[in-house]
């Protein structure tokens, strides 16, 4: 996938998955450095990477001019992008400034070095699928005005770049679609079911679901992404590649799962449901099983119990 001393370039590497990228790509030999302007990243989730003569960290908003000492690369992973509802809720234009100016900006960057890259994009592009499971062929049910547009827009733009420069300039690019990932490094607040049900349970306060609950979701555990971006980068398949786990459970049930493996008595209230919501969400992996010889390994059970630990410290630390 790349020489080790040809370093590889995550942008967004200071963000929940791009830190246990970088973690990963560092742990594996190589060389990384790592882009982040910290508006959802944060230095804690690679304090344990910098100082480390094979780990830089440029402070960098890409969808400014990249900085002109940037080194080569030999791969170029593109995850820079609020990624929550909350998040991209708050910062709608950086979402679709990182999505266009920064898509570009570091495409351009990746066919200057011949570097290959690795486009981080989201199950968000099948927008509140007419198709289930929604495989990679599927054109999606996006609304381009609705609450989300900012987010799912800035992705379907975003691969319209990687596409147009495979197709017209021969630029090596690899497209992942992230389905619902979760993990350590998770922002407490950022709204998503995960970290909102946990921090909840784990302080035995009502566990908010939206809507009745009944809209399903599936759940892929950080490892096996990053285990996913990282089959992408060592082949020289385009996809796009749908990257999650078909285990599709309703949110209801992940949030009565959360509050059993918390040991918890934290009731479930029901609120408001959210405009644009997905009622389903669910990949079919077959292209990546056959094409990267990749699937998930982290039942999400145990996934949830491997993330507990975490937010038991997140919500000791914020008592």
């Amino acid at each position: 996938m790349h020489q080790l001393d040809v370093p590889v370039v995550v942008a967004g590497g200071a963000g929940f998955i791009g830190s246990h990228l970088c973690e990963a790509l560092h742990g594996s030999g190589a060389a990384v450095v790592c882009i982040d302007n910290m508006v959802t990243g944060s230095p804690e989730n690679i304090a344990h990477l910098v100082g480390d003569p094979r780990f830089a960290l440029i402070e960098h908003d890409i969808s400014q001019p990249l900085p002109a000492t940037l080194p080569a690369a030999s791969v170029v992973f593109h995850l820079a992008s609020p990624a929550s509802p909350l998040a991209y809720g708050e910062h709608p234009v950086e979402t679709l400034e990182a999505g266009s100016l920064g898509t570009f900006n570091l495409m351009r960057y990746a066919q200057e070095c011949g570097a290959r890259f690795v486009l981080a994009s989201t199950s968000e592009v099948y927008g509140d699928p007419l198709e289930h499971p929604q495989r990679e062929t599927y054109r999606g049910n996006v609304s381009p005005v609705g609450p989300r547009c900012a987010y799912d827009e800035s992705k379907r733009f975003s691969e319209a770049v990687a596409a147009t420069f495979a197709r017209y300039f021969g630029a090596d690019v690899g497209i992942a679609r992230i389905f619902n990932t979760f993990g350590s490094r998770m922002q407490r607040n950022d709204g998503r079911l995960v970290p909102a049900a946990m921090c909840q349970a784990l302080t035995d306060a009502p566990i908010s679901v939206y809507g009745s609950g009944e809209q399903t979701r599936s759940l892929c555990h950080v490892s096996d992404t990053v285990a996913g971006l990282l089959a992408l980068a060592r082949s020289a398949q385009f996809g796009p590649f749908n990257i999650g786990n078909p285990d599709e459970m309703p949110v209801l049930e992940i949030a009565q799962t959360i509050r059993d493996l918390c040991g918890s008595s934290s009731p479930i209230i029901h609120t408001d449901p959210v405009d644009d919501d997905p009622r389903v969400r669910c990949p079919d992996i077959s292209r990546a099983t056959e094409q990267l010889d990749w699937q998930p390994e982290v039942a999400t059970r145990d996934g949830l119990l491997r993330t507990i630990p975490y937010f038991r410290a997140v919500v000791t630390a914020a008592a």
